[in-house]
């Protein structure tokens, strides 16, 4: 009988025993899966990776007792504690695989067990644990990074956007200094009224008039060969350059081959078509002198539109030397001299159909009796309708001149 309470007693101690290793095995794992937990947290905390890198040596310390860490990364940037570590054949280094995302970011190596002792394969399967955390958060950090780089690059390319708008209102201000910032009294004998309305910020079109003396009227339309910035210098350059030069004693072709060559000297690698002509109020005669441009029309106070065949010359700044040769035209009282860039003749609506200048001349012929001011408004009111929200595709300037 007492044989019998030995074996149970026996047996009792081993099943505590074993319950007791049991139970240490699962602290220990427990007390594992908590420290991956915590470090896991840590590692996520992170979005900056040079301050993560530095994190895994004390990771790797707490997990597996390693001295050193490297972390080698697939993109070529090698950082962490150490240079990549050689590997070992005893077991002295473990490595093991990065991976997040579906993506080989690289490997993690831990070294130097503290006591000499070689990493065993539960170190191994830790190590391995803690790697996946540590890859997707220095992913995380990679994503962190260039989301953070696009925001700068956005950041400059806003202020960059702004600064441009801020330019081009400060160019587009500068350009309409050129232009003549009033019409003419209502008691002269004249009526006199232009428009630019330009396709960008800044354009390339242009007009100007003004008084020689009591008796002459100097007035010029022309269109650049370019849009934007460089064709509004252009712009500007040959505006100075015509009012520089223009007197009472040069004849419009005069003044054309003059600029002409001042701006072939300047190789400027523009050019412009050109209209300008001077009008002698008294007598309503018009000499005029043509670089390339559009047609002009005379609009008769009936309402009869008449092209003027001018005798045609080259578009400014193209070659130099060259001879603009004059045409006279006399305006009766009530006539009216319409002048105007190819921004209005080639306007397209959404089929891509153009204004074109017979709708031109029919528009024309519905103006007896309108104003200078009131046609060009009329004009572009049309264009516009046409046009049907199609977007602008061409700088636009018109003139009208009418004699009283």
């Amino acid at each position: 009988m007492s044989a019998i309470y030995l074996v149970i007693g026996a047996a009792g101690l081993g099943a505590a025993a074993y319950m007791y290793v049991r139970s240490r095995r699962l602290a220990a794992k427990l007390k594992q899966a908590e420290m991956l937990f915590e470090l896991s947290t840590e590692v996520h905390a992170q979005l900056h990776r040079p301050e993560l890198l530095s994190s895994v040596n004390a990771a790797a310390l707490k997990l597996i007792a390693a001295g050193e860490t490297a972390v080698g990364l697939a993109d070529a940037e090698q950082t962490g504690g150490v240079p990549q570590l050689e590997a070992s054949s005893d077991n002295s280094v473990v490595t093991v695989p990065m991976a997040a995302r579906g993506r080989t970011l690289g490997v993690l190596q831990a070294g130097r067990k503290q006591g000499g002792a070689p990493f065993s394969a539960a170190d191994r399967e830790l190590l391995t644990r803690f790697a996946g955390p540590l890859a997707l958060a220095l992913d995380n950090a990679r994503l962190y990074e260039e989301l953070k780089h696009s925001a700068q690059e956005l950041q400059i390319a806003t202020a960059l956007k702004d600064r441009l708008e801020n330019e081009l209102q400060i160019a587009g201000s500068i350009q309409l200094s050129f232009l003549p910032k009033t019409m003419p009294s209502a008691n002269e004998p004249f009526d006199i009224c232009a428009l630019l309305k330009s396709a960008k910020e800044v354009g390339g079109d242009f007009y100007n008039f003004f008084k020689l003396d009591d008796d002459h009227l100097f007035f010029t339309l022309g269109d650049v060969s370019d849009k934007g910035i460089p064709a509004a210098l252009f712009m500007a350059m040959t505006l100075s350059l015509l009012k520089g030069n223009m007197d009472s004693g040069l004849t419009p072709g005069e003044l054309l081959k003059k600029v002409n060559d001042e701006l072939c000297d300047d190789n400027a690698q523009l050019f412009a078509t050109i209209i300008c002509g001077v009008l002698r109020i008294s007598t309503g005669e018009v000499v005029l002198s043509d670089g390339g441009h559009c047609t002009p029309y005379i609009v008769k106070a009936d309402g009869s539109v008449i092209p003027v065949k001018l005798p045609k010359g080259i578009p400014l700044a193209s070659f130099p030397e060259f001879t603009y040769r004059n045409q006279t035209i006399v305006l009766e009282r009530g006539d009216r001299f319409f002048v105007y860039t190819d921004g209005i003749t080639e306007a397209e609506n959404a089929l891509q159909e153009q204004y074109s200048a017979s709708r031109l001349q029919q528009f024309l012929s519905q103006t007896s009796g309108y104003s200078s001011a009131e046609i060009i408004d009329a004009l572009l009111m049309d264009v516009f309708m046409f046009a049907d929200g199609a977007p602008q595709s061409d700088d636009i300037a018109v003139l009208c001149l009418m004699r009283r």
